[in-house]
This record gives C-alpha cells, structure tokens and sequence, in this order.
C-alpha cells in the first residue's frame, strides 16, 4: 500500500488540486517546485502562497505536508525556442505544436522527481498532466507517462508509481474535483493564489483568477471555469 507521495507541484490550478488529493489520500506528502527560466517566473512566489495557506486554511492536511523542494532547470532556458522561456509571440509551429511546448520538459521534470523520491523514500510521484484539455504536448500523454513509470522503475531498480488524477478530466471537471475535495474554501484558495497566466500578469483579477486572459493557459482556465460555473447554476436552480 502506498503511503508517501511526491507532488510536481508549480502552484498553478492543477498542480494544487492534485496536491489537495494527495493529502487527502497519503500520509506524508512533498512537493516540487522547477526554476527553469519561464516567462511567468512569479509561479515561484506564488506556489509559496499557496502551500502557506493550505497549511493554515485545511487544519486536516497540514499534518501530512512534508518538506518542499526547489530544483533549477537553467538549461531548458539556454536551449530555447518556446514561447514559455523567450520573449516571443504564441503560435503554431510548423510541426502542429504550439510554441509554449519545452521539449523534454515533463521528461526532466519526472527524471528529476524520481531521483528525489528516491532519496526521501516516496513511493508515488503525482503530475498534473492531462490528454482531455491540453494544448497537444506529447510529454503530457498517458502513454509518455506510462513509458516513464517503466522507466524510473527499472532505472532506479525501485519500483515508483507515476499518478495523474487529471488525466481523463478536462477543467471543469478539475474545479469541480477541487471542490469535491476541499469545498468552496478550496475553489477560493485556487482563484485567489494560484497562478496560470504566461505571461505572469498579477495584475489583472478575473472571476478565475488573476491573469491577462488571452493567452493559451488563461483561455483554457476561463473555458473551464465558465463550464464549472453554469453546471454549478443549474445544478443549484433544480427542485
């Protein structure tokens, strides 16, 4: 039975609803976070936030929060090209991607989150990756996430078990499975302190959430929070 859990955590929408699962199933949990350069480097503050008033907010998860980790990526900025790590327009590439992929970055992300598991004695990684509402990212498929489960488990001759419990949802479903685990209390602690923007706007307070609401990650949010937001109005006005 697993017991210990590893969350790849940026302190973004997903990754926040996923670490409120983990704490609601595992009974120590740690997080971590990735400095590799991105435009939207406010993350990195914001996931501090976050984490500050998960502990204080859910008295009931506080005792399974273990220790967050911060691991450097400089490399993923040297190499460039993307939208996410140079100061570029969003587009299309020739190749049907958009321009805000980072190749191989879930690859090093759960390369080095296997390491670690290793070296703190965790037994699952959980990623908030996902194949229903994504922007077409191979390194976000089942199929890569499975091949580096194998991976990681064969390499480290130790067996670790990659979960992704947004895999089959889309962002909807995602801020109706954080209120399911948290209440509206949760739902307010996403919109107030997590942070999806590109671009990193702070600025800009949106019915979701804080960001500029044009770029691919707050559209997708927005998308998902209008979809939440009428199911849940309609589901109130039933007899």
């Amino acid at each position: 039975m697993h017991t210990t859990a590893l969350v790849l955590f940026s302190g973004g929408q997903d990754s926040t609803t996923c670490l409120a699962q983990a704490l609601s199933k595992y009974e120590r949990v740690e997080t971590l976070g990735f400095d590799y350069g991105q435009r939207h480097h406010i993350e990195m503050d914001t996931r501090r936030v976050v984490l500050a008033n998960l502990r204080e907010r859910f008295p009931q998860w506080a005792p399974h929060m273990g220790e967050d980790h911060v691991l450097t990526l400089a490399a993923l900025q040297q190499l460039g090209g993307s939208s996410l790590t140079d100061e570029v327009a969003f587009a299309m590439q020739a190749d049907g991607l958009p321009n805000t992929f980072v190749p191989g970055r879930n690859l090093l992300f759960l390369t080095l989150a296997g390491a670690l598991a290793y070296r703190r004695g965790l037994q699952v990684i959980v990623t908030g990756v996902c194949e229903t509402d994504f922007s077409g990212y191979p390194d976000c498929r089942d199929d890569t996430m499975k091949a580096m489960q194998i991976a990681l488990s064969l390499g480290l001759e130790r067996r670790l078990l990659i979960e992704t419990p947004l895999m089959w949802i889309d962002k909807a479903d995602t801020w109706a499975l954080a209120h399911s685990l948290g209440g509206q209390a949760l739902v307010d602690l996403i919109i107030e302190d997590t942070h999806t923007c590109y671009l990193g706007d702070r600025v800009h307070r949106n019915a979701w959430g804080y960001g500029c609401g044009t770029c691919p990650a707050c559209e997708l949010r927005q998308r998902g929070w209008a979809r939440y937001s009428a199911r849940d109005a309609n589901a109130s006005s039933s007899p």
